[in-house]
């Protein structure tokens, strides 16, 4: 069988659309069984965007809403708004860069549910923000029950963004992620369940946010700050802060950017 392409250097030599289509001709060539599946998704296709909705709308539609209907909706978002695809981009970098596992563009693209949630939830955000709030919960329901991510629509959600694993990610209305983000499963950033308005955390740049971790409340994490797995974060994090324990108290300063170097490792380790 052919083997994927390595890609992980000379980023800046090829697009992620170039790319994905040689990955998935060399997988297509040496694993027959695929190829049909990646000329629908992929090959079939000139640009990423048209990709990614085919994808997203195969995935989506079923017996409520066609996936016809549901590739419409989601090119009308994109139309709405290029700089979508732009992020889309930046955050299979971000997986690519970041997942030891990931081997190219083409296992995030058709695999990974963190990817493909997020990108679901971008179209969602357009949705809301065109005012077609309940079409947005529907795409909002839709890819909890398949990928179980729990991602509202009003989210602000920054570029290079990656959710590792992904399963059991919940992320409140009022929250917003920002940029070169890195959410590992389990992760809710949430309410206390007492306020009302704006009631969910503040996730600045460049944040590393471990598996099972809590943060609740309208509270922020500094850029490039850390938290712990398994940690309850209820009060401000500063800056380059690591966060752990329940709940969560400072417990030394930060590596230069936590999120691109995945590293958990605390002081005392």
């Amino acid at each position: 069988m052919a083997h994927l392409i390595d890609v992980s250097s000379n980023a800046a030599e090829s697009t992620v659309w170039s790319r994905l289509r040689v990955e998935a001709a060399t997988v297509a060539a040496g694993e027959p069984i695929l190829a049909s599946m990646l000329h629908a998704v992929i090959l079939n296709h000139d640009r990423l965007e048209d990709a990614l909705t085919y994808l997203l709308a195969s995935k989506i539609g079923g017996e409520n809403m066609h996936v016809m209907q549901v590739r419409e909706i989601c090119d009308e978002a994109l139309s709405a708004d290029p700089k979508i695809i732009t992020k889309v981009e930046a955050d299979a970098m971000a997986v690519l860069e970041r997942d030891p596992a990931c081997k190219g563009f083409l296992q995030p693209f058709m695999f990974y549910k963190g990817f493909l949630a997020l990108q679901a939830q971008r179209i969602s955000h357009q949705l809301w923000h065109d005012e077609r709030q309940t079409l947005a919960l529907y795409i909002q329901s839709r890819v909890s029950e398949l990928f179980a991510v729990d991602i509202h629509p009003a989210t602000h959600i920054g570029s290079g963004v990656m959710m590792d694993h992904a399963t059991g990610i919940v992320i409140g209305e009022t929250a917003q992620v920002g940029n070169d983000v890195s959410i590992l499963q389990d992760v809710t950033l949430g309410g206390t369940g007492a306020e009302r308005g704006d009631r969910h955390p503040k996730i600045m740049d460049g944040v590393l946010v471990g598996a099972g971790a809590k943060v609740l409340g309208n509270i922020t994490v500094g850029n490039h700050a850390r938290i712990a797995a398994c940690s309850v974060v209820l009060k401000d994090v500063p800056p380059r802060c690591t966060v752990a324990g329940i709940p969560a108290k400072p417990i030394g300063n930060c590596c230069p950017e936590p999120a691109k170097s995945m590293n958990h490792m605390l002081e005392e380790d």
